[in-house]
C-alpha cells in the first residue's frame, strides 16, 4: 500500500510543491540526512539487540504486520526522495490520466514486491548467520556507521 501511496501523492500534488517552493527539496534533503544520522546512532547504541527485542515490531497478526509494513514504506527516506523528486521527471504529471496513475501505481507496487520476494528466498540463511550475538553486533555497528556516513554526505550532494 505504501508503494502505491507515494506515486499517487507525487502525481496529485507533491510535485507541485517542489515546483513552487525552491527550498522544499533542500529541506527534504536535510530531513532525510537527519533521519539517516538518527537511525545510524540508534543502530550503534542498540547493536546487540535483535529485532525481536522490540515487541512493537513483532506483534502477531495480519493487521499488525500490515501496519508495520506500511509504516516502513511511508517512512523510507529513499522512497520519499524518489517519488517526490524523480518521478515527476519521468512523467508529464499535468497530463496524467486516471489510467496513467493506475499503471504508475501498479508498477510502483510490483517492482518492490518482486525484489522483496527475491530477498525472502535468502532470509533463512541470513537468520541462521545472525543468531550469533557477535555477528548481529558487528552487522548493526557497520550498518549504523554507513547510515551516519550517508547522513553526513546527503547535504553536500
Amino acid at each position: 500500500m505504501g508503494d502505491a501511496l507515494w506515486p499517487l501523492l507525487a502525481i496529485l500534488g507533491v510535485s507541485w510543491i517542489v515546483s513552487v517552493f525552491d527550498g522544499f527539496m533542500t529541506v527534504l534533503r536535510l530531513v532525510g540526512a537527519g533521519m539517516f544520522l538518527v537511525m545510524g546512532v540508534l543502530l550503534i547504541r542498540n547493536a546487540d539487540r535483535s529485532i525481536a527485542a522490540d515487541s512493537r515490531l513483532t506483534r502477531p497478526g495480519m493487521w499488525a504486520g500490515f501496519a508495520a509494513g506500511v509504516a516502513v514504506i511511508l517512512g523510507n527516506p529513499k522512497a520519499i526522495l524518489f517519488y517526490m523528486g524523480v518521478l515527476p521527471g519521468f512523467f508529464d504529471i499535468a497530463r496524467a490520466t486516471a489510467q496513467d496513475m493506475a499503471v504508475i501505481m501498479l508498477i510502483s507496487m510490483i517492482v518492490p514486491l518482486v525484489g522483496n520476494l527475491c530477498f525472502a528466498l535468502f532470509i533463512d540463511r541470513m537468520r541462521r548467520l545472525m543468531t550469533s550475538g557477535t555477528a548481529l553486533r558487528r552487522t548493526n555497528r557497520i550498518a549504523g556507521a554507513l547510515m551516519i556516513g550517508v547522513g553526513l554526505m546527503i547535504p553536500f550532494l
